[in-house]
């Protein structure tokens, strides 16, 4: 869809388009407001209205104007239209597929290796990817303020002299102001035993503006710091984004990608081949390839993981070691990310246990 398109709609300037907060500020949360932008009347508006109900709507403007065609198969609209297939099969799915809420010692920091945690400082995305592992988050409300769980999850951190590296997540860490990012970077930096600080986030991929030189010269001051995007699929990768990338990666910061396999969006060998070349030539290094999560809400995304496997074992014969990302699978607890392309028999036996996430295994 295009960016004039969009900016005619909302009567905007191009100098709105590169402002972040703008495009925060107009993201598309109703179903009637995205088919009168699109000019479309067939969404099924009454039924999906019963999805986002549950699993809310947002789309930033400049992700909606990657829509490559009004195919219901187009690449992005998959990842951010509302589905109602996310209602399918739910008895087979979870609401928390990684236990995440069992090992938070105090509320959204989860603890689940010894020497580091992640911190869900904020529920809220620019856009909401319908595979999204956390997205019974979307919907709930919080009562806590935001420096009220900040303050609990450093006091914890003080306390825990093994945690030595900090994933900074969300939902999305860069909808918040550079005003309070920094404060929790500096607050994390001061404890001593800290050594390491990460941070996950789409915005390079769904909201590029948001990596501005302010932001930039931030982060920096807060090195060893990495940073972690998802790429998901090569029209993803546009100017734009390569832009961001590269103005994190100037200021020192590395840049990896987390791409999640997704039926009908990457699973194809040509569609992921681009998407690892693509990453390699705006030196983001592919890290992971998550096989989707049982989580509920994302059952329609799963795919084969013996066929997630051939696919990669056909790309490993194409690519170089610089586009190859490892194939893995999460699991519940400490046992972590598991390499799917290295399956020995006994990690296949343990696998079992969690039925949800190996019953396509044999």
């Amino acid at each position: 869809m295009g960016k004039n398109i969009i900016l005619s709609h909302f009567k905007a300037s191009a100098k709105d388009w590169q402002d972040w907060h703008w495009q925060f500020r107009n993201r598309v949360t109703k179903m009637e407001a995205l088919a009168d932008l699109l000019g479309k009347k067939d969404l099924h508006r009454d039924k999906l209205k019963t999805v986002t109900d549950v699993y809310p709507l947002a789309i930033n403007p400049y992700y909606l104007s990657l829509l490559q065609s009004d195919s219901i198969n187009d690449p992005i609209r998959v990842q951010c239209f509302p589905d109602e297939r996310e209602f399918s099969h739910s008895d087979q799915s979870m609401e928390d597929p990684l236990q995440e809420d069992s090992h938070m010692p105090v509320p959204k920091l989860v603890h689940r290796y010894p020497d580091r945690c992640l911190a869900i400082v904020t529920e809220t995305c620019a856009t909401y990817c319908r595979h999204c592992n956390r997205k019974r988050f979307w919907s709930q409300s919080n009562h806590v303020s935001l420096k009220t769980r900040l303050q609990k999850m450093i006091r914890h951190l003080k306390q825990t002299p093994s945690i030595r590296e900090v994933i900074i997540s969300g939902g999305d860490p860069l909808t918040l102001d550079d005003q309070v990012l920094e404060m929790f970077l500096s607050s994390l930096r001061d404890i001593p035993h800290i050594e390491i600080l990460r941070i996950g986030s789409r915005a390079p991929v769904v909201m590029p503006m948001r990596i501005t030189k302010e932001l930039c010269r931030m982060l920096k001051r807060y090195r060893p710091l990495w940073f972690n995007t998802q790429f998901n699929h090569p029209a993803e990768i546009t100017p734009a984004a390569a832009r961001a990338c590269n103005m994190l990666q100037e200021a020192g910061i590395p840049v990896s990608n987390q791409s999640v396999l997704l039926k009908g969006v990457n699973d194809s060998p040509v569609i992921m081949k681009n998407l690892l070349q693509g990453l390699q030539k705006i030196s983001v290094r592919p890290y992971y390839l998550f096989h989707c999560d049982p989580a509920k809400g994302c059952l329609h995304f799963r795919t084969d993981p013996q066929a997630g496997v051939a696919m990669m074992e056909k790309i490993w014969t194409q690519c170089s070691g610089l586009c190859l990302p490892q194939y893995v699978l999460d699991i519940p607890g400490s046992a972590g990310k598991i390499p799917l392309n290295v399956m020995s028999g006994a990690i296949k036996k343990d696998l079992k246990q969690h039925k949800y996430f190996f019953d396509k295994f044999q």
